[in-house]
Parts: structure tokens; sequence; C-alpha cells
């Protein structure tokens, strides 16, 4: 639709391609250096700002639209090659999934090799048991749109070590990832709550294999939602990280990387 849209690229241009797909308020370098540079040993990363985020454009509307979304994906695939011939293995973190699901809803999954959802929702609205969120999420609700510093301020940072845990040295990563939410525009974080979609259908339907990796003390999007996803997809694999919260390549990024790159490898 014109919106212009940035992504980052890392790896040999003719390895198997690894597409990441961010969550809500946030940008493609919410993954750390550290898990870019360990993935592009196997795997081409495309690191992706969504509509909205980070260095992509911020268009006015659209954000209710499934179509949209899918087409954002379809035309990164299209920048970088990926096809039916090339399949990409497709990651989405939080609102990833849900950009997933909208990719896979409008364009089917003939050029996706396999989908890893960590941490992920995949449908939206009231008894959505793919959407449902966890206390910190519904804490910060709707103080986190708000226009008015303080309260979005407040508001995001309630979130506290729910997307890092809390160890000693997540200190840093817990700033940035909050300072990616404040930079993006109020409007776009409450915009993309602004849709009810279902895709338990779509994912009972599904063809390629996926992981599902959560944390079990995840507090912004709840363990329920991955044992929901996990009860649909026919060809599912679980992994549910005890002691570990939304951002489980933040607390444990050596982890994440081996279980992300086994996974993608295994197909």
């Amino acid at each position: 639709d014109g919106t212009p849209l940035v992504y980052r690229a890392f790896g040999p241009a003719d390895a198997p391609p690894l597409v990441l797909l961010h969550g809500w308020a946030q940008s493609s370098k919410c993954w750390g250096d550290g898990v870019l540079d360990a993935l592009a040993r196997n795997f081409r990363v495309i690191a992706v700002d969504l509509r909205g985020h980070g260095y992509s454009g911020a268009p006015e509307s659209g954000y209710d639209d499934s179509k949209a979304w899918a087409g954002d994906v379809d035309a990164v695939f299209a920048a970088e090659g990926v096809s039916q011939h090339n399949p990409a293995v497709l990651l989405g973190w939080s609102y990833g999934g849900l950009v997933i699901c909208d990719y896979l809803a409008a364009h089917g999954s003939a050029a996706v090799a396999a989908v890893i959802l960590v941490g992920a929702v995949t449908s939206l609205g009231r008894g959505e048991k793919g959407g449902r969120v966890g206390p910190s999420m519904r804490a910060a609700i709707p103080g986190a749109m708000s226009e008015v510093p303080r309260e979005a301020v407040s508001a995001l940072g309630s979130f506290g070590n729910a997307l890092t845990g809390a160890a000693e040295d997540a200190g840093v990563a817990s700033q940035a990832l909050f300072g990616a939410s404040l930079s993006t525009p109020p409007r776009v974080r409450a915009a993309l709550f602004a849709r009810t979609v279902s895709n338990d259908d779509l994912l009972s339907d599904l063809d390629v294999p996926v992981l599902v990796l959560h944390g079990a003390d995840d507090s912004v999007v709840d363990v329920s939602a991955a044992h929901h996803v996990a009860s649909l997809v026919p060809r599912v694999t679980t992994s549910i990280w005890d002691g570990v919260g939304h951002g489980p390549f933040v607390e444990d990024p050596d982890r994440f990387v081996d279980e992300v790159a086994r996974f993608a490898q295994s197909g």
C-alpha cells in the first residue's frame, strides 16, 4: 500500500532464509546482536521492522487489515527471493505470531518451510484462547496507548522485568525494549489491538512444522495461548521454558539460538 518497510539482513545470501517478526511496540533490534549474529552462522537472517515500528513507515491506517500485514511479509519475501523454491522459516514473537497468521491466511504456506511461535498470540478478541494475555499486559492497558507521556511511561514501565526476566545483567536490554515501546507512536500501539481475528481454523489445517516456544512464567501472553495453539497444529513441537517470562531470547539467548537452529534445520 506504499508503506516503506525496513529490514536488516545477516548471513550468507544463499543460506536458508529465517525471517524474524518482532512483537507489539518493538523493533528488529529486540532480538539482540548476539542472537542475530549466532543465527546468521547458519541462516540468511531477515529481521523486519513491522509497519509503524522501528524505521518502517507508520501510515495513518491499515493496522486492522490482515491483508496489509500479509502484504508486508510478502514484500519482504519478494525482496529477499523467498519463494516455494527457496522457502523461509517464519519466526514471530508475541504480536509477530499474529502477523505470521495474516500472511498464511492470504498467501498460504507454499513459501514457508516452518513456523516458530515465541510467546506468541495467534488470535485477537474477547474469548479467543490464542490471544489470552497475562496480568502485565492487562495492567498496562489502556495507559500504554496514551499520548500523555506520564501515563504511557508509567504503564509501559509497569511491565518491569516481564520482557527480560529478573537477571542482574538484564537492565540494559530492559531499557532498550522500554525505549522501543516509547518510540512506537501511541496511535500505532492502540491500533494494533483494534481488530478481532480468529486463526484457529487456519492453524488446524496448517501443513508445515510448527515450534511453539513459550515461557511458563510469561505475564504478557499467557502460557495457555501456547497450549491452545499446540492443541490445534497437526505437526507441532512444544517447548515450554520453566521460570522464563515473555522474552526467552533475552533470558537465555544461547538456548534460544540452539532450539531455533535445530528446529529450523530439522525440516
